[in-house]
């Protein structure tokens, strides 16, 4: 049972206005406080605030106060407990989530108990941002016929959402059509200091902290407010109460100095840090910004940064609290009096970084510095975030792009293919050539750019130089602008730069994550017809955070990620193989070359509009009616009831059969024996392979499973809008048609049933295996579920029958997501690798748990067709080991509910 604070006796108190505030005086607990990171003085405040020797332990505490500059990971690692104040959740995500709380109702009835227990008791927000797609561009309507669209195939999913917004108590639901789910977070959701009720009438304050269902939960630390995504199951987890289980993390240093130059956009620095990073080698580590540059960044600078932590690695890009937060609060329309008491409490517990004071700075685990004037116009690409390449080096990297082998850098096109082009024509009756490198997708989209005034507005005057000089995009690239909030429409209008955006065809489109998430909609038939036809590598551009293969859409093989301005800008070339310092953009009416220095704003001209449009009363207007939603949203009819009345008719939503046969005890733990490797995989695999959330392929098991219920191909929607039934989404495991099985020759969703040498889907083949009973097991690479934070990329392979995972190295929220799952991570010794074991995946494999106990990170030894070798068990902690024998993390909640 919980028991008293033993800290209790470090709690402070300071009055404002007639109310007593309380918080707890970190700085007298221990005097090396002030050398601790700011990152870290947020754990060590979670901790000591809920410190109970029950759910938080007092070693915990004592563990965070011994972080030190000598800490590494991977010895002597360091296991501490974390309480976020608080959980968010996109509709991608979020609806399993809120799917699984309602089965766990279910289940917890079934078992005797009261299922009304089952209610999130940490605050979590969800915000629905991930149905919408660009099936409509280039016109006026398109915003409109979007959203209607949107509201024609997700009513389901959205009615069942608002159903869980009235039966959940603690659940806000932010309705479709608000804006993407980072953005809403950073302009209203984040409290960046908490203020709760006491029982003797006082507030208690202490900072904000989020975990949420996506990876890019990351972008609040932009704010100071320390955040990350995790698997949706163990979000469900901290909604009920549980702390999160992790590793005391070594925190990286990266100290800005200088200025960027007035050329350069926040997306040129954000591509340099990630590239800089994953080069360093960050992965499950905390990086925290320092230094004089950083005072010269907006929080929408910051933001940019900290969104794309998940692609150079860390757990977490933490930018501490300032004056300049404080001021982004005043401009986004937070209460004077909040935040004067938000001075007040981070002041109190040397939580209010002052950037030019050099004597702040904490201690770090190592420490890099990065000119920011020596920062360059960038993208990156074509396959990976991390692949950055100057502006000036696109023509020859593409080109050297084409000619390597098949790669992260490479497409292996011939040299005699090289020149290859096809023709079609358009609706406009002339004919128009598309050759390699051709632009087919122009999309200004995602988080990590449209949360950012002074991109977005850079993008709005480049449009207007290009369109007063009489420069245009071709007619056949997919433009579009999805926008990360109603506030960035209302900017734009105001600053006047809406019409030139429209008539280069950047109409709004939506306010969604959309072609980021793979939500690009399709390209017109004679378009995708010319690209296969001639086997050409058309290009998307957008201004997103993830270019993976197969992501964006199935005919743009290379995609690169780039600023809202450059977005525009290779729109209007028409390709990405331009060098825009020699060859110009066009003409103009007088017929003299146009560059693209011509039309560049500089950083003094998008500042100047952006202090004149960007102002709190926008917010005001735009949040004060954000949770009201559209009409359609309005007359959504939903029950009353506690329980969830499923449909079995329903294609959306689902009930789960996680807790199928479930008991009160414990299940006995077993050893694997007799798997079959249902695929074998190399390095990389991402949970976009793994799980994709695009469109449903039309020969796919998912499509077949649709069609033998009378859905047409039209209403097939995608998988990411279908993550409410596990019958589509086991049918969607592995579903990428870039996977590379090398069980098959093709790339694509196949593989082998051994027994048999038959070639089947991979879901049809997992199907013969569980008919057989054979149990089944993945043989992968290094960075095995890298990625977006997915949840049904483990419990897909659940459902699949994996049993166990064997890998060189595994991404840290993947990892978590198959345990929580009941899916034993398995890693080969330092050194080792299917290659070097001469294994095949082939063979019939054999996996000895011991029948004493499991320890974390202990040695198990695997047995393949007479090959013996020993991995490394990837249970990092007793948590996990405690959630294994549960079966998964929600089978172990449900059983401490019936306790």
């Amino acid at each position: 049972m919980s028991g008293a604070n033993p800290f209790a006796q470090f709690e402070k108190t300071f009055s404002q206005a007639g109310t007593t505030y309380k918080y707890f005086d970190l700085a007298s607990i221990d005097s090396k406080y002030d050398q601790l990171p700011y990152s870290i003085r947020v754990l060590l405040e979670s901790a000591v605030r809920n410190c109970d020797n029950f759910h938080i332990l007092e070693k915990d505490v004592q563990s965070i106060l011994g972080w030190s500059p000598a800490l590494k990971q991977g010895s002597n690692d360091v296991e501490v407990s974390f309480k976020p104040a608080r959980v968010i959740l996109q509709d991608f995500t979020g609806v399993p989530a809120v799917v699984d709380f309602a089965a766990m109702r279910d289940a917890v009835l079934d078992l005797g108990g009261d299922p009304e227990k089952i209610n999130p008791i940490c605050p979590a927000d969800l915000v629905i941002d991930h149905s919408v797609q660009v099936d409509f561009a280039r016109a006026p309507d398109a915003l409109a016929k979007n959203q209607s669209l949107e509201f024609e195939r997700n009513k389901e999913r959205f009615t069942f959402l608002k159903w869980g917004a009235k039966a959940f108590n603690n659940m806000l639901i932010v309705p479709p059509g608000s804006g993407i789910v980072h953005q809403v977070n950073l302009e209203y959701l984040a409290r960046v200091v908490f203020e709760n009720d006491a029982t003797d009438g006082s507030k208690i304050l202490y900072p904000d902290s989020v975990v949420g269902t996506d990876s890019h939960t990351t972008m609040i630390n932009g704010l100071g407010v320390l955040g990350w995504g995790v698997g949706g199951i163990e979000a469900e987890a901290v909604m009920l109460g549980q702390s999160i289980s992790m590793l005391l993390p070594e925190v990286i240093g990266y100290k800005l100095e200088g200025k960027l130059s007035p050329l350069v956009t926040s997306t040129d620095l954000v591509l340099t840090i990630t590239k800089h990073l994953r080069e360093l080698g960050v992965v499950g580590k905390f990086v925290e910004f320092y230094g004089p540059g950083v005072a010269e960044l907006s929080i929408a600078d910051r933001a940019t940064i900290s969104n794309m932590c998940p692609e150079y690695g860390a757990t977490v890009g933490y930018f501490p609290i300032d004056e300049n937060t404080l001021g982004y609060m005043k401009q986004t329309n937070r209460s004077e009096k909040k935040i004067d008491i938000i001075r007040q409490y981070l002041k109190a517990t040397q939580q209010l970084r002052n950037y030019a004071d050099a004597a702040q700075d904490p201690k770090f685990t190592q420490s890099i510095t990065l000119d920011l004037s020596t920062v360059v116009t960038s993208v990156s690409g074509p396959k990976r975030p991390h692949d950055r390449v100057s502006v000036s080096d696109m023509p020859e990297d593409f080109k050297s792009c084409l000619s390597s082998p098949v790669g992260f850098k490479g497409f292996a096109i011939a040299p005699e293919a090289q020149s290859a082009f096809g023709e079609f024509q358009w609706d406009d009756g002339k004919t128009y050539k598309l050759h390699h490198g051709s632009v087919v997708i122009a999309a200004i989209t995602s988080c990590t750019n449209t949360s950012n005034p002074s991109v977005m507005l850079g993008a709005g005057l480049l449009a207007k130089k290009a369109v007063e000089k009489g420069l245009s995009i071709l007619p056949y690239i997919k433009t579009s602008l999805s926008p990360g909030s109603g506030v960035v429409t209302y900017y734009l209008k105001e600053s006047g730069v809406i019409p030139y955006l429209e008539k280069l065809g950047f109409d709004i489109v939506g306010y969604g994550c959309m072609t980021c998430i793979g939500n690009s909609g399709p390209l017109e038939e004679n378009v995708v017809n010319t690209i296969e036809k001639n086997g050409l590598v058309c290009a998307g551009v957008l201004s997103g955070n993830r270019n993976f293969e197969g992501r964006i859409h199935p005919n743009t093989r290379a995609n690169y990620l780039a600023s809202p301005l450059l977005v525009i800008a290779y729109a209007i070339a028409g390709r990405v193989d331009i060098d825009f310092e020699k060859e110009p953009l066009g003409v103009d009416a007088n017929g003299k070359n146009v560059f693209l220095q011509d039309i560049w704003p500089t950083r003094s001209e998008i500042q100047e509009v952006e202090n004149k449009h960007v102002i709190p009363a926008m917010f005001q207007e735009v949040y004060s009616k954000i949770e009201l939603g559209s009409q359609d949203w309005q007359t959504l009819q939903v029950s009353e009831g506690k329980l969830f009345s499923w449909s079995a008719d329903s294609t959306y939503i689902k009930r789960p059969p996680f807790f199928e046969g479930m008991t009160r005890d414990l299940p006995k733990l077993q050893s694997i024996q007799k798997a079959r490797c249902l695929l074998f995989l190399g390095d990389s695999v991402t949970t976009d392979h793994i799980s994709p959330a695009g469109s449903i392929a039309r020969t796919s098991p998912a499509a077949r499973f649709l069609s033998e219920r009378n859905i047409t191909p039209r209403d097939f929607n995608s998988y990411g809008s279908r993550r409410g039934n596990d019958a589509i989404m086991s049918r969607g495991t592995f579903a990428n048609i870039r996977l590379v099985n090398k069980l098959v020759e093709k790339t694509g969703p196949r593989t082998v049933h051994i027994p048999s040498q038959e070639e089947l889907d991979i879901f049809d083949a997992a199907e013969r295996y569980r008919e057989e009973g054979t149990p089944l097991v993945l043989v992968v690479g290094k960075d095995y579920g890298s990625g977006s934070s997915r949840d049904w990329a483990a419990k897909g392979p659940f459902l699949l029958g994996v049993k166990a995972v064997i890998a060189e190295s595994y991404e840290r929220i993947h990892r978590s997501n198959l345990v929580g799952m009941g899916i034993i991570p398995l890693q080969f010794l330092p050194g080792q690798s299917a290659e070097t074991l001469n294994l095949t995946g082939r063979e019939v494999y054999n996996i000895a748990l011991p029948e004493s106990g499991l320890k974390p990170g202990q040695k198990i030894q695997v047995e393949a067709d007479g090959t013996v070798f020993e991995t490394i068990l990837r249970f990092d902690t007793e948590v996990d080991i405690t959630y294994y024998k549960n079966g998964g993390i929600l089978n172990y909640m449900i059983r401490k509910m019936l306790s």
